[in-house]
């Protein structure tokens, strides 16, 4: 599963706190430039690439919809290009499904979740091309720093609203 939430530090430290996923990787996808972007060039938002998060889980534990779902209430995905003060396409939500059984699913929650927004929904569905590791300071970002600003002030909260929406679906030490 690949998805993009905007900045993907958040997006990562949503996912490890869900049971049934095995790994969390941080990237890019989505861009249009060539070779394999840096940081600071999806940065600019030349690139056309998107912070995203490669999720590997075990369908037995967690279903790709109840996944999805999770992720969908876990970022604002009604507006374009942006998710709080960060702004660029490199922070837009979207979903990139790996196949067409993937996109249907995709469709069907985001169908089903429109009913619960004030907003339309905007989230990107496309198909997966290439997705690109993000530098290893990325990685486990939230973990690794969390008494840094940005991880108090935006990714504590979001994983308190996650505890809250999603209790049943975390794991124990979540």
């Amino acid at each position: 599963m690949t998805v993009g939430g905007g900045c993907f530090w958040c997006t990562e430290a949503v996912f490890q706190a869900v049971k049934g996923v095995e790994k969390v990787v941080s990237g890019y996808s989505g861009g249009n430039a060539p070779g394999k972007p840096t940081y600071r060039e999806i940065c600019s938002g030349l690139t056309g690439h998107a912070e995203v998060v490669q999720v590997t889980f075990d369908a037995n534990v967690m279903s790709y919809k109840d996944l999805l779902t999770i992720f969908m209430t876990t970022h604002d995905p009604t507006t374009l290009n942006r998710q709080g003060a960060d702004v660029g396409t490199q922070y837009r939500s979207v979903i990139y499904y790996h196949n067409d059984h993937q996109k249907e699913i995709a469709q069907q929650v985001i169908g089903n979740l429109s009913k619960y927004f004030d907003k339309p929904i905007v989230t990107e569905i496309s198909p997966l091309n290439i997705f690109y590791e993000a530098e290893e300071y990325h990685q486990d970002y939230y973990a690794n720093n969390q008494s840094q600003g940005y991880c108090s002030f935006v990714i504590t909260p979001k994983l308190a609203k996650l505890r809250r929406m999603h209790a049943d679906k975390l794991k124990d030490n979540s």
